[in-house]
């Protein structure tokens, strides 16, 4: 337990990044828009947000930035394939090359300048419970945020007539346009909403987890965000199991490193990666059930008629 009890408490903490990120881009894909540019909107987010809160000095405003910084990647996105109706697949790598390549440029001037690490903001009564206190409810702000937008998510596909609307847009746009509803607009409004928390994500990475700038500081968490909405066949619920699995073993690995183990540290490195993958491909290795959840017209593109 001396061991394990460390682990459980940083694993809710190294998953919310990839939580942020994942639950944006499961509404975007829920509209029909696959975006893959999460990565670079991440990165975007996370030096937007470092390069604010240290000029100003306020946190939050850093939060607030990464977040704008987000839409803003994610409406040049949407611009590209709804408007100019641009290949989806091509424009998000194009937009993740472009996010790399700018954090790393505007990123320069804040390599050696470390953010005040944030306390914990513990829940009374319930952070004084036995183990589960400790692990639950004694974390960052960001981490109770993250709850609250899996709980928002959730109601909103499976209990809100918006929702259903956007859900529809993702199964038959061309129905949905004949119904008369917006399908571009809805869509416009999904991916900004994935643009603003792939900005979070790395807002919360840049400013609370590690409070530093790092070039490349994601390392992926992006691509595995992409992958969680799949594999977890476009549920908030398997969502949030995979970014914490993710997060689990990764903290696991640092733990191994520190310890000495006789395995390669980049073999380690490389252990949460692969296993959130194959873990997830194997609870979603039923092809009809996946099939089931896919939105209809993912990745296609609508030219709305008159």
């Amino acid at each position: 337990m001396e061991l394990l009890l460390p682990i459980l408490i940083a694993t809710i903490p190294a998953g919310t990044a990839v939580l942020f990120a994942a639950l944006g881009e499961l509404v975007a894909e829920k509209s029909g828009v696959l975006n893959l540019g999460v990565e670079g909107m991440m990165l975007v987010g996370a030096i937007a947000a470092f390069a604010v809160a240290s000029t100003t000095g306020n946190l939050w405003l850093g939060v607030n930035a990464g977040i704008l910084a987000g839409m803003v990647m994610s409406l040049l996105f949407a611009f590209l394939t709804l408007t100019l109706m641009a290949n989806q697949i091509a424009c998000g790598l194009a937009l993740t090359i472009f996010g790399v390549g700018l954090s790393a440029y505007v990123g320069q001037s804040y390599l050696n300048i470390v953010l005040p690490i944030q306390p914990e903001l513990e829940i009374p009564l319930l952070s004084d419970l036995p183990v589960v206190g400790r692990v639950l409810f004694a974390h960052q702000p960001l981490v109770y945020v993250s709850w609250g937008v899996f709980a928002a998510v959730w109601w909103f596909l499976y209990r809100s007539r918006a929702g259903l609307t956007l859900r529809a847009v993702g199964e038959s746009p061309s129905s949905a346009h004949a119904l008369g509803y917006s399908v571009i607009g809805i869509r416009y409004l999904a991916i900004l909403f994935g643009g603003a928390m792939a900005g979070l994500g790395g807002a919360f990475l840049a400013t609370m987890y590690t409070p530093m700038w790092v070039e490349g500081m994601t390392a992926g968490r992006g691509w595995i965000a992409l992958a969680l909405v799949v594999f977890g066949t476009w549920r908030p619920g398997r969502v949030m199991l995979g970014a914490y699995l993710f997060g689990g073993i990764t903290v696991a690995q640092l733990f191994a490193q520190s310890r000495g183990v006789a395995v390669s540290s980049h073999l380690l490195s490389m252990l949460p990666y692969v296993a959130t993958v194959v873990v997830l491909v194997a609870i979603s290795s039923n092809p009809v059930r996946i099939r089931l959840h896919t939105p209809a017209s993912l990745g296609r593109l609508f030219e709305p008629t008159s």
